[in-house]
Order: C-alpha cells, then structure tokens, then sequence
C-alpha cells in the first residue's frame, strides 16, 4: 500500500505542523500544539509517501489507522448501490480516517492519491501510547479530529471524506 520512501524525499513533523497551520480548507485539522507538542506528537507517527494513483484505503476495510496529510492532494470516492458515484478531494492539512477511527467500523470510502503525497499515519495503538504518556496532546488531537469528522458531516459534499 505505501511507496518507499525515495532517497530524496525527507519529512519532518514541521513541515506537516506548517501544513496544518497553512490550510485553508474548512475542514482542515486545527491543533492548538506548540513545537514541542509537534515533536512529540512526531514520535507516535509514521511517515510515508503515495506517488499519484496509488490507493491508500480501500473501502470494506476494517482499519483504524489516520492519516494526516502533509503535502499533495487525495480523492475520496464512494459508489452507492444504485452507482452513483460520490467524490470529494482532500489535500494537505487535513486527515483521513476519522470516521473508522472513532466507529470502529469498516471504511466507508476508497481514497486514491491524485498527485505524489507526504502523509504520517497514526494507528490506534500508537494513540493509546500517546494518550497515556501524554494525555494534554491526546485529547487536543481528539477534539481536532472530532471537529474535521462534524464538518464534513454538516456539509453534504463532504461527507463522503469522513472515512
């Protein structure tokens, strides 16, 4: 599912902080984290990269992990029993996977990277560390998440995002 990580290509949890704080979208992630708070927070991820077209959840798949976006855009497509197609694009400064996070269910959606991406991922387990040695951060990225997942719920077009 993740490319290699290129020779070139180096992450550094500041270029995703600075993502985050750059974005425009209406559902991007707004975390109230100081640099040290960024820096720890970077311990718990992992980075990885997408080059366009490569899938990075599929939907029916019970899996639990986040995804922040650092850099590059992804699209989040969702095909109902009738065949219609829903579609909405997602880029840096936001997350992915709110919504099998929280549930507890399978994904609701297949995303696919549209260009080359930087992303770090969070697994539950590696929340469940966070949360216990660091509960402040925890609950700041909770409350973050949890305000990305209601809006794209309130706003028809993109709720087809929360994944």
């Amino acid at each position: 599912m993740h490319a290699p990580i290129a020779n070139t290509l180096s992450f550094d949890i500041r270029g995703l902080a600075q993502a985050i704080v750059n974005c425009p979208a209406s559902d991007g992630l707004r975390c109230q984290f100081s640099e040290p708070h960024w820096d720890i927070l970077g311990r718990y991820l992992q980075p990885f990269a997408l080059t366009s077209g490569q899938v990075l959840m599929e939907r029916g798949v019970l899996d639990r992990t986040l995804y922040f976006i650092e850099s590059g855009t992804l699209s989040v497509h969702y095909q109902d029993e009738k065949a219609r197609v829903r579609m909405a694009v997602v880029g840096a400064g936001t997350v992915l996977g709110e919504g099998a996070f929280f549930s507890h269910l399978p994904r609701t959606a297949t995303v696919q990277a549209s260009t080359a991406c930087k992303l770090w991922s969070l697994t539950p387990l590696r929340f469940l560390e966070l949360a216990n040695r660091h509960n402040p951060i925890a609950l700041e990225l909770t409350l973050a998440m949890g305000a990305v997942m209601a809006k794209r719920l309130y706003n028809r077009a993109r709720r087809v995002a929360v994944t």
